[in-house]
């Protein structure tokens, strides 16, 4: 149904300021395309879209639709070594050497693998970054980010391994599991909850994903546009940052729209999903969604959320707080509540869940912001949804 303003889906009654946000997205924030999904308790409560499939298209968002959700996707890697802790096959107090033993190298070897979900490997960046083609070979890569040095002592700070994160999360579920990262989360996650959600995207949905782009947002008349620190703007725009270099592990960027990029599996960065199926996640991680038993027991929601890094990052150089795995609530990423777990992705999708009021959420969009951690957007959707 055509809600207003040429956005589509459905509200429950009491959720109505999340609608409005939605619609004052387009009119207000430079919105091209974009979903929104909400779950409370299981049940979907919010489920809107509207504008353009294509950042640079005129076919209509339809209520299927899917984009690259890039960190955003990170959350979904944490929720694999996650379970695989919970099912007794992985140890998150074990070095990642004892699973993936060529890891060891060069100063790794007190690196364990709750280190890793919490940011704190102290590898988020290559001495000689990988080319875009280099980065998609798992072996290749995981072989490049063994014999990598720390650029810190493991375990004694953190610091956003934004590309990195996924040689190293992908290469540990196949060591324990056998089988490619993308292939275990569609075998143990996406199919069996009906999610909209890849890592590593199938021919047969290709169709269902958009094309992406980045666009400025509208300038306001007399308004004051926000502008990053002078420490954030210098570590990003210095090439010897470990900023640049942490984001910069893969050189050149890659097109994102590229079809071989997207069927890749990338667990830091190139997840592809639909707002629906990222909300109906994070339902799932806490609670039972259409009869069908939660992922995460109530111990691993604690491992997820509990503080396990604090403070200034590293890599982001603003203060970030992340549990095992995931974001947590403060000024680097808004969420719901202090509560709330889960992930933004760089340039606009958020998805995460508020266990104390049973919400899932779930935002993405084809437009993507300069911002990583907190996309105006999105933080408009988040405040509505508190209102509501």
């Amino acid at each position: 149904m055509d809600v207003t303003g040429g956005v589509h889906g459905t509200v429950a009654a009491g959720f109505e300021p999340v609608r409005d946000a939605f619609v004052r997205n387009f009119s207000e924030r430079g919105e091209r395309g974009a979903a929104v999904t909400v779950y409370r308790d299981g049940r979907k409560v919010v489920d809107l879209w509207g504008g353009t499939k294509d950042v640079d298209g005129d076919t209509p968002w339809e209520s299927g639709t899917a984009q690259v959700i890039r960190s955003a996707t990170k959350g979904v890697a944490a929720a694999a070594l996650l379970l695989l802790q919970q099912r007794g096959e992985l140890d998150l107090d074990a070095p990642v050497g004892t699973y993936w033993p060529e890891f060891k190298a060069r100063g790794k070897e007190g690196v364990l693998v709750r280190h890793v979900l919490a940011h704190r490997a102290g590898v988020p960046a290559l001495d000689r970054p990988l080319t875009p083609a280099e980065a998609l070979d798992p072996d290749l890569a995981a072989a490049v980010l063994a014999a990598q040095a720390p650029f810190w002592e493991p375990g004694t700070g953190h610091g956003y391994h934004a590309q990195t994160y996924s040689w190293l999360t992908g290469e540990l579920v196949r060591r324990v599991t056998g089988k490619a990262v993308g292939e275990w989360i569609d075998a143990e996650i996406a199919r069996p909850y009906g999610l909209g959600l890849w890592v590593g995207l199938p021919e047969a949905e290709a169709a269902r994903a958009g094309r992406m782009g980045r666009i400025e947002p509208p300038t306001v008349p007399g308004a004051l546009r926000a502008r990053p620190k002078r420490n954030v703007a210098q570590a990003y725009a210095d090439p010897a940052s470990l900023t640049r270099r942490a984001f910069g592990a893969i050189d050149p960027l890659p097109d994102e729209n590229d079809p071989a990029y997207r069927a890749a599996a990338l667990p830091a960065s190139n997840g592809i999903a639909t707002a629906d199926g990222l909300a109906r996640f994070y339902a799932a991680l806490i609670g039972e969604v259409d009869g069908a038993a939660r992922l995460f027991a109530p111990a691993t929601v604690d491992a997820a959320r509990t503080e396990a890094s604090a403070g200034p990052d590293r890599v982001l150089v603003v203060p970030t707080r992340f549990g095992l795995g995931y974001m947590l609530h403060g000024g680097a990423s808004p969420l719901l509540s202090p509560a709330s777990f889960g992930h933004p992705g760089r340039g606009g999708a958020l998805g995460f869940a508020d266990p104390e009021s049973g919400i899932a959420f779930g935002y993405v969009t084809n437009g993507m912001n300069k911002g990583v951690t907190a996309d105006p957007r999105a933080q408009a959707l988040v405040r509505a949804l508190r209102q509501a």
